[in-house]
């Protein structure tokens, strides 16, 4: 069986599906990896390290493409600069993982489909005890919250840490965190490594002892917040009157702090709103808002995507792809996360979809012509599926043209 690994084509994307690590690994279990040429240079992997790993390298796309039976990437797929799609060459039958976006991009899941191919979205990873060295979004989060944090420490005209000179007393910068989910914890995490004084707000009051454990000062404000998490541990959407009110309540709050991290996200919605213009009014000058939300809008009102705007004497910084910003670091853990599921779906060398196990089943958003993630498909406006058989051995593709 031949995996592929194109080279990302998405504007800013640094990151590649596997490294050689990972490729020693697929090979040891039988599999052939082939990976365009320059894939890695951005993430500091050579063509000759994933050459000396046992891959083949090849030096255009479409030799990646059109011989695999198993294409690995980490962007969805995109239309091509030239002309044409990233996934013309896939054929009936054969397998896409990466991520998909599938709640925001269904017209891909529509293409999917009508092609036949059989696509994996690694955002749609159950949140199981099994599941969790496949948990990709885990660890791009981790990242994007650390990164987060080094983007507010060098924009703030102060430092983190508190300092005692001869030239007296530097007080410790304040940091806010505004959702405790990974990618907030982790900004909790180094911004208390950086010696900053951390508070942090989430609407699931769950997460007060994770926060806690992390030396930060928990936030709580006048809220109703008993339906602010759903089964898989994640906050959910709430209505405008309370993200008014929480706009409101927290107001102060932003206002006290240097640097404020926002990590708010709903999969296939818009960010909440969470500061309002008035509360960037209220923050002093020098300021620094990071927005992990800027690519669905911002939990900012004054947020643009990709950019770094002053208001008022404030800089927010819309961050819309911070892992990347960590190539080598995320290619390493993006790479053992997608390893680690094909080996889940591979036996013998060949994979087989076994759809009533947990995490195949969750992952699945394409397969036999039907978007079968319920959610992707009524996002694709698509009627109900019926159910598809439990286990399904794939033969590789045969490439196209080559006898």
């Amino acid at each position: 069986m031949i995996v592929g690994v194109p080279r990302e084509i998405s504007p800013g994307e640094r990151r590649v599906a596997l490294v050689p690590e990972a490729v020693k690994r697929l090979s040891s279990r039988g599999l052939e990896v082939v990976i365009e040429a320059g894939a890695g240079e951005q993430a500091g992997f050579s063509d000759d390290a994933y050459a000396a790993a046992g891959a083949r390298v090849e030096r255009e796309a479409g030799a990646v493409w059109d011989g695999a039976d198993v294409v690995l990437k980490v962007q969805p797929p995109v239309e091509r600069p030239g002309g044409g799609h990233e996934i013309d060459p896939l054929t009936s039958g054969s397998t896409l993982i990466g991520f998909l976006k599938p709640l925001d991009r269904p017209e891909l899941a529509r293409r999917l489909a009508e092609r036949g191919v059989t696509a994996f979205a690694m955002e749609l990873m159950p949140r199981i005890t099994r599941a969790q060295s496949m948990d990709a979004l885990s660890a791009m989060s981790t990242i994007a919250g650390y990164r987060a944090v080094l983007l507010g420490a060098v924009a703030l005209p102060k430092i983190f840490p508190m300092l005692m000179t001869a030239a007296g007393t530097i007080s410790p910068a304040r940091v806010l965190v505004i959702g405790a989910g990974v990618a907030g914890l982790q900004a909790i995490a180094t911004a208390r490594r950086l010696g900053a004084v951390v508070d942090a707000y989430d609407t699931r009051p769950a997460v007060k002892e994770q926060v806690e454990s992390l030396g930060a000062r928990f936030v709580e404000l006048d809220l109703d917040t008993a339906d602010a998490e759903d089964a898989g541990g994640y906050a959910k959407a709430q209505d405008e009157a309370f993200y008014l009110r929480q706009r409101q309540q927290l107001g102060k709050r932003v206002a006290a702090a240097d640097v404020v991290v926002t990590t708010a996200l709903v999969p296939g919605q818009r960010a909440p709103l969470l500061i309002d213009r008035d509360a960037v009014r209220g923050m002093r000058a020098g300021s620094v808002i990071v927005d992990l939300a800027a690519e669905q809008g911002g939990n900012c009102a004054c947020t643009e995507p990709d950019r770094t705007v002053r208001v008022d004497g404030v800089s927010i910084i819309g961050v819309t792809n911070a892992a990347s910003e960590v190539p080598a670091n995320a290619s390493q853990m993006y790479a053992k996360n997608i390893s680690t599921f094909l080996a889940h779906l591979t036996r013998d060398g060949q994979l087989v979809f076994d759809l009533e196990d947990e995490i195949t089943r969750g992952a699945l958003l394409t397969h036999k012509g039907e978007i079968v993630n319920e959610a992707a498909r009524v996002r694709a406006d698509v009627p109900p599926v019926e159910p598809v058989e439990p286990v399904e051995p794939v033969e590789p593709v045969e490439p196209e043209g080559n006898g």
